[in-house]
C-alpha cells in the first residue's frame, strides 16, 4: 500500500470512540454452538467468508460432534464435507490433526490458553486471537484483511505484515480490542470494502486518510 499520513493521538482516540458507538455490541458472524465448533469455524474462515463456512459447518458438526469423533475421522470424507472452502485439502488434514492433539494432550477439550491454542495443526496466531477474543472477551486484536485495509486507510497502521499490524493497533488502542477487532472486521466487510468504499455515508470520513476519503469529503 502507498504511504499514508499517520492518525494522531486525538485521532485514534476519536476513532476508537466512533467504532465503539457505532458496534457496541459486536460479535463474530461465525455459527456455532460450543468452544469446538468456534475453533472450527475460525479455521474454515481463512481466506474464505463467513457467509461459505456457515453453509458448510452444519453438515460437517453433525457429522463430527466432537473432537473424538473428528480424530478418527477419514481425511476423504472431510475434505468431502468443506470441499467449496478454500484450501480444503489442508484444512481438511489440520482439522483431523487438531482434532488429534486436543483428544491426546487436552483430554478432548479445546485449550482456552492462546499459546496451547497456537501449538494445534492449523491454528496461528491470528485463529487463536479470534477465539479467545470471541468465546472470552479477551483483550486482543487480530488481523484479517478487513482489519488490516482500514488500519491503513485511517493512517493506524503502516505495517506491511498482519502480525505487525496488529501489534501497532494494540498499543494505540490498548483496552476494548476485543470490540474494535470485531467492528473493524464488519465496518470493512460491509462499509470500507476494497473496491467501491461506501466513503459518502462514512462516519469516519473526516479521519480518512485515502484518497477515496478525502475525495469523498470533497
Amino acid at each position: 500500500m502507498a504511504q499514508i499520513k499517520k492518525a494522531t493521538r486525538k485521532e485514534i482516540e476519536e476513532i476508537k470512540q466512533l467504532f465503539l458507538a457505532h458496534y457496541p455490541d459486536s460479535v463474530t458472524e461465525l455459527s456455532y454452538a460450543n468452544l469446538y465448533e468456534l475453533l472450527i469455524s475460525v479455521m474454515l474462515s481463512a481466506q474464505c467468508t463467513d457467509k461459505r463456512v456457515n453453509l458448510i459447518t452444519p453438515a460437517l458438526f453433525e457429522a463430527y460432534p466432537d473432537p473424538v469423533a473428528l480424530a478418527n475421522a477419514d481425511l476423504d470424507t472431510v475434505k468431502q464435507h468443506i470441499k467449496t472452502c478454500s484450501f480444503f485439502n489442508n484444512k481438511a488434514k489440520n482439522l483431523i490433526k487438531m482434532a488429534q492433539s486436543v483428544v491426546e494432550n487436552y483430554g478432548g477439550e479445546i485449550p482456552l490458553e492462546q499459546k496451547e491454542l497456537i501449538t494445534l495443526a492449523g491454528v496461528g496466531q491470528k485463529t487463536a486471537n479470534v477465539v479467545m477474543i470471541e468465546y472470552t472477551g479477551a483483550n486482543l486484536m487480530a488481523v484479517d484483511t478487513h482489519v488490516y485495509r482500514v488500519a491503513h486507510r485511517l493512517g493506524l497502521s503502516s505495517a506491511t505484515t498482519a502480525s505487525k499490524c496488529e501489534e501497532e493497533l494494540s498499543k494505540k488502542f490498548k483496552t476494548d480490542l476485543h470490540l474494535l477487532h470485531q467492528a473493524m472486521v464488519l465496518f470493512g466487510r460491509y462499509h470500507c470494502k476494497a473496491l467501491k468504499p461506501e466513503c459518502e455515508e462514512c462516519f469516519l470520513t473526516h479521519l480518512c486518510k485515502s484518497k477515496a476519503g478525502f475525495k469523498a469529503r470533497g
